[in-house]
């Protein structure tokens, strides 16, 4: 098999550095070098959606043998843009920005990083992530790299598909969108990561980037309006290290949509 991923793994190692390698000095890697980590939760009846979104509903359409001798099944989905794993596009909180089938694909793909807050949020589920979180982590781990995808790890994805305990509640409609809680990342650290760190995207193992209690969504129009698109109710990022990885996260290219389902994985070197 000729190289799938050009430089992927090679570049999540050197992510600590602050700096990106020359093309000469980049290694071609196979998908035979890596080991890929799922971080979508699957769609089913149990997905956690938006509570006034509708479930996700996959209709049986056709299934059996068939006159002609053969086995056939075929399925019909009915899906909210915003429910499950799932990319927000930048025009879901932002006029000007780009529909799910404008964001350039370079945006999708690059060095990943997994900030861990998992301890400040077990004691708040209203815990809003700092930049001084951020900054901690740089301390560790050195200053994030223009272009990344920040990931951020609230240890929330434990608790999926329990309703209540990942949104804080089993409530539908408006009454259970005043009574979410759960953990997101503050504005101002989103607008820092914007512009003082210039990431590529971010993502998040909660049900929005903006906490549960958020009423105006300002990390939200902090990225989006910048043209950051934001992944969200992601899975496994306990798995991940905290840097040393790719993520790849494409969604459905639908032409105008606000956001959509999303398959996402971090691509990592081999243990030997």
């Amino acid at each position: 098999m000729k190289p799938l991923i050009t430089g992927l793994v090679a570049l999540g190692l050197l992510a600590n550095t602050g700096c990106i390698p020359q093309p000469a000095h980049v290694t071609h890697t196979t998908l035979a070098d890596s080991r890929l980590i799922d971080l979508t939760h699957a769609f089913g009846s149990d997905t956690i959606v938006w509570p006034t979104e509708q479930d996700f509903r996959l209709v049986v359409q056709q299934e059996g043998e068939t006159s002609g001798g053969y086995y056939y099944a075929s399925n019909r989905l009915e899906m909210a843009e915003h429910g499950g794993t799932h990319i927000d596009a930048p025009i879901h909180f932002s006029r000007q920005g780009q529909t799910l089938d404008q964001i350039p694909v370079e945006h999708l793909a690059g060095t990943g990083i997994r900030i861990d807050v998992s301890a400040q949020c077990a004691g708040d589920r209203d815990y809003r992530i700092t930049i001084q979180d951020i900054e901690r982590w740089e301390a560790a781990h050195g200053r994030i790299p223009d272009g990344t995808i920040v990931l951020l790890d609230t240890g929330f994805a434990k608790f999926w598909p329990a309703r209540r305990e990942y949104l804080g509640t089993e409530l539908k409609g408006p009454d259970g969108v005043r009574a979410l809680h759960f953990p997101g990342l503050h504005p101002e650290a989103a607008a820092w990561l914007a512009r003082a760190r210039r990431i590529k995207a971010v993502g998040i193992d909660t049900a929005s980037i903006d906490y549960g209690r958020s009423t105006t969504f300002e990390a939200h129009v902090a990225l989006l309006s910048r043209n950051i698109p934001v992944f969200e109710n992601l899975a496994n990022l306990r798995a991940l290290p905290d840097l040393g990885f790719e993520v790849i996260a494409l969604p459905m290219k639908i032409a105008g949509g606000t956001g959509g389902p999303l398959r996402v994985i971090a691509v990592l070197p081999l243990l030997r």
